[in-house]
Order: structure tokens, then sequence, then C-alpha cells
């Protein structure tokens, strides 16, 4: 009904994106000892061939245990800022999107609302996202470039000038947006399904069984996501380590890499990044959740079913 449609002040959307922004940084930062295990199995995979727990092992041996917290800065930075666009834009342009079709055209459509939302605030959030991603994955495939955030940032800014910061925008788009589809829609759809299970709607849960639902929601649509964008985060951490050759395109140079790599290589490290992103999906929807709630946040926007978060 149209009725279930709340009217939003900019103090909503600015809570929003505070509590993406937390729930994404949080989760993202202290899952950066996986994350280097990750960028090191599909950059050098021959080298990290013993899987997650033995690459862990070697790079304690070989680095100490230190380097498993590298690019831990641009990641916090990073991700936080992200998940403020994430989050905070996908409820602007969902209520946006109702608000322009129609309650009940949105709907019959909802599957494209959800879809459309999260893709528009995907685009911007990796604008945002980009040159920290890329200085992130550079501190983690050259150990030896700089010491933190600010020293890498810096030198790839004074070396390589800003348009490096963006050599890997194009393939964080492709992984990103599918991602970020992927990671709403199966959100929204499982928490219908889950709740539908149980035959109550949200408001019928306790504050404690709706993030369990969260949780298990966010499980669901992290594995959903991984999946969806494996391929395109293999080229995405080849990309911002390859050099183009003169005159050479970054697709050009996104097509020599996947050619090489093949469908078995574009899937390197998936196992870890299950784990990861399953993980971190997960969390984030529940502290997503819960901290909407202690901010004071306006209603959950329901289309047509029992979306919890």
């Amino acid at each position: 009904m149209a009725d279930s449609v709340p009217q939003y002040a900019a103090s909503d959307y600015f809570k929003f994106a505070l509590a993406g922004a937390i729930g994404c940084g949080s989760t993202h930062s202290s899952l950066v000892p996986i994350d280097v295990v990750k960028t090191r199995i599909q950059l050098e995979p021959t080298i990290y061939n013993q899987g997650m727990v033995g690459s862990f092992k070697k790079i304690i041996a070989e680095e100490g245990a230190g380097a498993l917290l590298t690019g831990f800065g641009p990641t916090l930075l990073g991700y936080s800022i992200q998940g403020a666009f994430k989050f905070g834009g996908y409820e602007v342009f969902k209520k946006l999107f109702i608000d322009t079709l129609g309650y009940d055209t949105a709907s019959n459509y909802k599957n494209s609302v959800y879809m459309g939302s999260a893709a528009i605030a995907e685009f911007f959030a990796d604008i945002a996202l980009c040159p920290l991603e890329a200085t992130r994955i550079r501190l983690v495939s050259q150990p030896t470039f700089a010491n933190g955030l600010v020293g890498g940032f810096s030198r790839i800014l004074k070396e390589e000038g800003v348009g490096s910061f963006y050599s890997g925008f194009t393939p964080i788009l492709f992984k990103q947006i599918p991602y970020n589809i992927a990671k709403f829609l199966v959100f929204e759809r499982a928490s219908e399904f889950y709740y539908g299970l149980l035959g109550k709607k949200r408001s019928q849960l306790s504050d404690l069984s709706n993030t369990g639902m969260n949780l298990i929601s966010g499980l669901t649509a992290g594995c959903a996501a991984a999946i969806v964008s494996q391929p395109a985060d293999t080229l995405l951490s080849k990309v911002n380590k390859a050099k183009k050759a003169p005159g050479q395109s970054t697709i050009g140079l996104l097509a020599q890499l996947a050619k090489q790599l093949g469908v078995v290589g574009s899937f390197t490290g998936l196992p870890t990044r299950l784990v990861m992103v399953g993980t971190l999906t997960s969390l984030q929807f529940g502290i997503y959740g819960s901290l909407k709630k202690t901010l004071g946040c306006g209603p959950t926007i329901e289309i047509g079913g029992a979306s919890a978060h």
C-alpha cells in the first residue's frame, strides 16, 4: 500500500550513509588479513598455491604477521566512504524509484527497483572508492612500495598522476555493480523468504531476532555476490599491478589479462573470497540494521514483502 512508504528528511539519509560507512568500514578493515591472502593468491597463484591457511602461514613465516595488515588504512577509509554511498545511495534511489513509479507499480517490478537502486548507488560509490582501492592493491602486491596509506597515495599521485588511480575503474565497475546488484537483490528476496518461513513480519519480532534475520539474509546475499563478481575481482587485482603496453587502452589490457586467465583462472581465490565476502556482507547488514535503529532512522521501505534491513 502507498501508506507503507515513509517520508524521509535529509537527516534520515545522512544517518543511512553514516550507518553504511560504519558497517562497511569496520567489516572490510577487520577482514584485511583475509583480503591480503586473497589478493596474493590472485596475483601470484604459483607462489601461493597452498590454499588459504597455507598462504597465511607462508606470509607470516616470510614477512611477519604485520604483513597481513598491509593496506589497512586505505581499506578503512575507502570502504567507509564507499559504504556511505552504497547504503545511503541505495535508500535514496529506492525511494526515488517508488515515488516516481508509484507504490503499486514499484511492487510489480520490485526486482528492477532493487537492481536499479543498487547499480546507480554503486556507480557513485566506485568513483569515491577507486583511488583508495588502487592504493590498497599496490601496497599489498608490492609491500616495499610505500609505508601506509599516505605514502602510497602520494607516491602514485606524484609518479603516475591522477589517471593511475582510475586505471582500474572499468574493472571495478564490472566487479562492484554486479556485486552490489546481487548483494541487495538477494538480500531483499532472502529476507522475504526467511520471514515467510517464520510466518511473521519484521515488526512482530524482537530486535535480536531481526538482527539474526539480517545476518542470515546477508550471508546468503554475500555468497551470491561473491560468485557473480569473482572474475572481475581477479581482473581488478591484476590490472592494478600490470603495466599497459605503449598505446594500449584499459579495455585492451583487460582483454589481454582475461585471455591469459581463462575461465578457471578468473575464479582463482574464490573459496577464500566466499569466506571473506559472505562474512563481511552478513555483518554489514547486521550492523547496518542495528545502527539504523540506534540512530533513529526512518522506518524501512517494504515493497510488498517483509524486507528487513
